[in-house]
């Protein structure tokens, strides 16, 4: 028998990407300050992180952090269930439960363990797990890993979800759904989905990564924003390192449900704790957003003049009221070279090709921040037109030989 080396297994797949213009190379950020970033030596203003709000770098977060990391280390010692739940954890977990209107929070280490920690805690062999196509990985991933049957619907199709739920009647239900898509930036339609759930005795469980913080009354999210709460949405997700600017993660539901993840989920019981000094600065991160309407208010002011612009200016951006504007390309070099024109004027914004997004969704994902001001939007805007003419422009005939 002979078997394939997994070295030439792993050569065809490098020139399979280089091939269709999808490698992907990490960049190295040396230094930022506010929304600008210094990369290989050159200053840049940031338009794809996910530092919504502008507290990543707040002088409150800041200062919470290395107070805690002087007094109690760098280290989160062992796992939660061990000697590693520190006061900083519990107190982050009551506040955020608190915040969220749910009965516990139960601290992970990433949004991508969490997911792993809920599907495969509560579904298994003989259950079902129905997504919209366009969550994220770390959901597909959790189901799979679930061994139970996973069964998606095209994108925001309620129909579609039911379908599958009475095409698996037998086993326990769930059906996950990121709240806003971090592609696309749209929104669920969360409250559809939750008399669907009802209606057919499934557990609604939404990923609202790139929602908390930004979206609802107080800053809670796609949740709150579509006026329902922990009854009819049993257990949500909440990223630290997105909006609220820290590292980290935290699932939400009444205390049955999270005692079941505390004293199960691999993901959670397997690992070191975050250190105590991230859970303080998340801590603080948590407590500016409740009480600073202004970085909403603002973040929302300019994420319309953006659309206005683009606009008139007939870029074709997809339909979102969030942070996250996706500008369509068509074809993956497309994609690539208006990254490419844009960072050589001072602006970063990724290039998101497949299998991130699907086959001919090729696309800019501009994402805006409480700390953009006016004049630098208009300043993308202005170059986003250039590039997208270049992009667009025939390209020269090769030479004959």
């Amino acid at each position: 028998m002979t078997r394939p080396r997994l070295q030439d297994r792993i050569e065809a797949a490098r020139l399979q990407r280089e091939a269709h213009g999808r490698r992907r190379v990490r960049r190295v950020v040396a230094r930022r300050d506010g929304v600008g970033c210094e990369v290989d030596g050159r200053w840049l203003i940031d338009f794809c992180g996910n530092d919504y709000l502008g507290l990543g770098q707040h002088f409150a977060v800041v200062d919470a952090l290395q107070d805690a990391a002087a007094r109690h280390g760098a280290s989160g010692v062992a796992s939660h269930l061990v000697s590693g739940h520190h006061a900083a954890h519990e107190a982050l977990e009551q506040e955020l439960a608190q915040w969220l209107g749910y009965e516990r929070a139960l601290l992970f280490n990433s949004g991508f363990a969490a997911n792993l920690a809920v599907v495969q805690a509560m579904l298994g062999d003989g259950d079902v797990c129905v997504q919209d196509r366009l969550n994220h990985a770390s959901l597909v991933d959790a189901a799979r890993l679930a061994g139970c049957r996973l069964r998606r619907y095209p994108h925001g199709d309620v129909e579609g979800a039911i379908r599958q739920l009475r095409g698996h009647p037998e086993g326990a239900a769930m059906i996950a759904t990121d709240g806003v898509f971090s592609m696309d930036g749209d929104i669920a339609p969360l409250r559809t989905l939750a008399l669907v759930a009802r209606a057919q005795h499934a557990t609604l469980y939404v990923d609202d990564a790139h929602g908390v913080g930004v979206l609802g009354p107080e800053g809670r999210g796609s949740v709150a924003a579509a006026r329902l709460d922990a009854t009819q949405v049993p257990l949500q997700l909440a990223t630290l390192g997105k909006a609220l600017g820290g590292h980290g993660a935290a699932v939400l539901g009444d205390a049955a449900h999270i005692q079941h993840l505390e004293e199960t989920a691999r993901p959670y019981i397997y690992t070191t704790a975050m250190p105590p000094a991230l859970a303080a600065a998340s801590l603080a991160a948590v407590r500016l957003a409740r009480r600073e309407q202004w970085r909403r208010d603002k973040l929302q002011e300019s994420i319309a003049h953006f659309r206005a612009g683009a606009q008139q200016r007939g870029l074709p951006l997809m339909p979102s009221d969030t942070p996250i504007q996706p500008l369509l390309c068509g074809d993956d070099r497309s994609a690539t070279a208006m990254a490419a024109m844009l960072e050589e004027r001072g602006f970063w914004v990724a290039a998101i090709r497949p299998p991130t997004v699907p086959e001919g969704g090729a696309r800019l994902r501009i994402t805006l921040g409480t700390g953009h001001d006016r004049l630098q939007i208009d300043a993308l805007l202005h170059v986003l037109d250039q590039a997208r003419d270049r992009a667009a422009a025939p390209r020269p005939a090769a030479e004959p030989a």
